[in-house]
């Protein structure tokens, strides 16, 4: 007995690190950030306790449903796309092709670039009047600009939507219309370390069902659909889980981009965002609290969510 109480002893001791830092600094902020949530706190006086009164002020913000409604809409856009995009970069990339590693290299870089300088360069990227996107975009929105004019007059019944390209290229920083597509594209730039967690997944494929295939007369597509993709979907699963979670909290391009206001017209004002500035620039850290335990349960659900909707969509190995 004394043997087994001195090994345990020895265990805790070796994990007491870890176990010390998961109270002090998770267990602990967690637990009293939900009794600040319930209190009138500033940080410079002491917590005064009011209730639910933070949540029911929060309902009955106009910031707060413009923040959420702006988070949601980005997570709708981007999730699906970025999924998209990295899967099909990871099939790629796993084709045997001369330099692979060199073009895993290249779009792996971005997402170990920082996110203030990247966003910075971002910045730099997308300005309407020198940005090197409007650069290349501007000859060819003016080439397609005249075609499309001529086409609604001759088809008026075609949509102004649909038929309607401008003739320079977007103002990426000053319209509300692309304002939110400007930071979908920098996140899917970034999404180096999803693609790489794809082509793991791409990898574990065993080839001899490809070879079954190739043997029947798939093609590129069925081969695809019925043996990359539900092999590949518990990936898939865990990669739309982060993205969801990370499209919800999602605060520094957007910032660093757009500032605290979430300019233009606050279709960059993010639900961070807006915890940011109540706790850290107007000192209502009760009021901030509160929506960081909105936003906890928002994210459980949504991963309760996919994890129901994923239940007879996911294959797992041996399942």
């Amino acid at each position: 007995m004394m043997k087994e109480l001195r090994r345990s002893a020895v265990g805790y001791l070796f994990a007491s690190p870890w176990l010390i830092g998961l109270l002090v600094f998770s267990a602990y902020p967690i637990v009293i950030s939900l009794y600040y949530s319930l209190c009138d706190y500033s940080v410079l006086k002491e917590p005064v306790f009011i209730g639910f009164t933070n949540y029911i002020k929060l309902f009955n913000d106009q910031n707060f449903w413009t923040a959420l409604t702006n988070t949601v809409v980005f997570a709708i856009i981007s999730v699906p796309i970025g999924t998209v995009v990295n899967i099909g970069l990871a099939m790629l990339l796993n084709a045997d092709i001369r330099g692979q590693a060199w073009f895993r290299t290249f779009f792996f870089i971005p997402s170990l670039v920082p996110a203030v300088p990247l966003s910075v360069l971002g910045l730099q990227l997308f300005n309407s009047d020198h940005g090197i996107i409007n650069v290349f975009l501007n000859p060819v929105f003016k080439s397609l600009h005249a075609p499309s004019v001529a086409m609604h007059k001759l088809i008026p019944a075609i949509p102004d939507w649909f038929l309607g390209i401008p003739e320079t290229a977007p103002n990426w920083l000053n319209d509300p219309a692309w304002s939110k597509p400007l930071l979908v594209l920098l996140a899917i730039w970034t999404g180096g370390g999803a693609v790489v967690i794809y082509l793991a997944g791409l990898q574990e494929v065993p080839k001899q069902l490809y070879e079954a295939a190739d043997l029947d007369g798939a093609t590129w597509w069925q081969k695809t659909r019925n043996v990359t993709l539900p092999l590949l979907s518990p990936v898939i699963l865990f990669n739309v889980i982060m993205a969801i979670i990370g499209s919800m909290q999602y605060f520094t391009q957007a910032y660093v981009i757009f500032g605290a206001g979430g300019a233009p017209a606050r279709s960059t004002y993010f639900y961070s965002m807006m915890m940011y500035e109540n706790a850290f620039s107007f000192q209502k850290m009760g009021y901030a609290s509160a929506m960081g335990w909105i936003l906890f349960i928002l994210i459980v659900l949504l991963t309760i969510g996919a994890l129901k909707f994923s239940e007879s969509r996911v294959h797992y190995e041996g399942g």
